[in-house]
């Protein structure tokens, strides 16, 4: 079954529109950020997908559905820019700086971004069934930052990284650039001997 778009193509629906399910995923990381997670409901989600209401409710049941899968999107989305970032770095950068700069890229460019990204992830707090998520994002995270490090010092990265992240956005003024390479150095590095 077909219908006719603005532009007069022939847009496929129902069983033939095997992407459905992820448009409607990526609408509900938007609708999230436009609303924040109070205003997320099925039939805004379902505007912003283009597909009929029923098509929110079959696939995702109900909103913690929604929720969940936003949260799996955002949080595959975030591990992906952070590994392309990380390929793209020259082997004998110097990782601290390096960080300093994504993270203000977090908090200036990127920072509606960064809004979403941290209201989905501490969604968890209130709604169990999406730890899981959360901690599966965390992990991610660990791993990413331990490719450069250790484990143990990975660890410690991807917590100062979000904690940076979540003070970041709250904070006004923000920290600088230096105090936050100055943050990420001494995890990498330990204190001066």
């Amino acid at each position: 079954m077909t219908t006719r778009d603005t532009a007069g193509r022939r847009k496929l629906r129902g069983p033939n529109d095997p992407e459905r399910r992820a448009r409607i995923a990526k609408a509900a990381i938007e609708v999230v950020a436009e609303r924040g997670i109070d205003g997320l409901t099925h039939r805004a989600v379902a505007a912003a997908a283009g597909v009929p209401l029923g098509s929110t409710t079959y696939h995702f049941a109900t909103l913690d559905d929604l929720l969940e899968v936003a949260l799996h999107e955002a949080a595959a989305n975030n591990v992906r820019e952070l590994r392309e970032w990380e390929q793209a770095l020259d082997p004998e950068a110097d990782f601290a700086a390096a960080l300093a700069d994504l993270v203000m890229g977090y908090i200036h460019e990127l920072y509606p971004h960064t809004v979403v990204e941290y209201d989905l992830y501490v969604a968890a707090l209130h709604r169990p069934r999406l730890r899981p998520a959360s901690a599966a994002w965390d992990d991610a995270l660990i791993k990413f930052f331990s490719t450069r490090t250790d484990p143990l010092t990975g660890r410690l990265l991807a917590g100062l990284f979000c904690g940076l992240l979540m003070q970041a956005a709250l904070a006004d003024p923000p920290p600088t650039r230096p105090e936050i390479e100055a943050l990420f150095r001494r995890a990498i590095e330990g204190p001066p001997a």
